[in-house]
C-alpha cells in the first residue's frame, strides 16, 4: 500500500494501535508526549469510501497484531464496525468520525449543522484522489454533490499540520465552496487515547 499504511516499529510495546492514517501525525506526537507504550499502524484514510477494502484491511491489521493487545482509531466508518470489533474484542475511539475525535462532539455538531464539509490535510491534498474513488471520477458530479450538502469548507490545521493552504484553496475551487479555516487543539484527541488506551488495559 502507499505511505500512508505504516506500521511504526520504533517501540516494542504490548499494545498497538491499528486505524486510519487521517491523524497519523497527531497521533504519534501525543505517542511521544506521553510516552505511551503503544506501536501503530495506519491505513490509507480514502479506506472509507470503499467498505470492503476498509473491512479487509482493518481485519488484516488486527488479524496480524492478534497476539498483542490492540485498540482502534476509526469513528462508525463502517456498518460492520461495531461486530468487528467485538469479533477482535477490541475498542474503538468513541466518535462518529476522525474529526469529531479530533475537535469534539459539540464543535463539530455544530459547525455540521452550518453546513461544513470538514477538510482535513490528507484529504486536502489527495482529494481528487479520493473523489475519484467515490464518485467515478467525475468532477462534475463532485462538484453537485458538495454544493446539495455543504453551504462551505472547513480546513482544521492543528500545529502538526503541514501547510495545506494551495491544496485547499484548489478543493474550494473545485467544488465552489467557500473556504473557512479552524485551529484545532490535540486536547480532545488527546483525552479520548488516553481513556481508550486505560480501558483496554482491563480486557482480557
Amino acid at each position: 500500500m502507499s505511505s500512508d499504511n505504516i506500521e511504526d516499529k520504533t517501540i516494542i510495546t504490548p499494545m498497538t494501535l491499528v486505524g486510519c492514517g487521517i491523524l497519523k501525525k497527531e497521533i504519534r506526537h501525543l505517542i511521544k508526549k506521553n510516552n505511551w507504550p503503544i506501536t501503530t499502524k495506519f491505513f490509507d484514510s480514502g479506506l472509507h469510501v470503499n467498505f470492503n477494502k476498509l473491512r479487509s484491511s482493518l481485519e488484516k491489521g488486527l488479524e496480524q497484531n492478534r497476539n498483542s493487545p490492540t485498540i482502534v482509531f476509526y469513528g462508525t466508518c463502517h456498518p460492520m464496525m461495531e461486530k468487528m470489533l467485538e469479533k477482535w474484542k477490541t475498542l474503538r475511539t468513541p466518535g462518529q468520525n476522525c474529526v469529531e475525535i479530533l475537535i469534539g462532539k459539540e464543535i463539530f455538531t455544530r459547525e455540521l449543522e452550518q453546513g461544513a464539509f470538514f477538510l482535513m490535510e490528507d484529504w486536502a491534498r489527495r482529494f481528487e484522489h479520493v473523489t475519484g474513488m467515490a464518485f467515478n471520477d467525475n468532477p462534475a458530479i463532485t462538484r453537485k454533490i458538495f454544493q446539495m450538502e455543504h453551504k462551505y469548507l472547513l480546513g482544521l490545521r492543528t500545529d502538526c499540520s503541514s501547510d495545506f493552504t494551495d491544496h485547499a484553496e484548489k478543493v474550494s475551487r473545485l467544488v465552489g465552496l467557500p473556504l473557512r479555516w479552524m485551529d484545532a487543539g490535540l486536547e480532545h484527541l488527546e483525552q479520548t487515547l488516553e481513556e481508550l488506551i486505560e480501558q483496554r488495559k482491563h480486557l482480557p
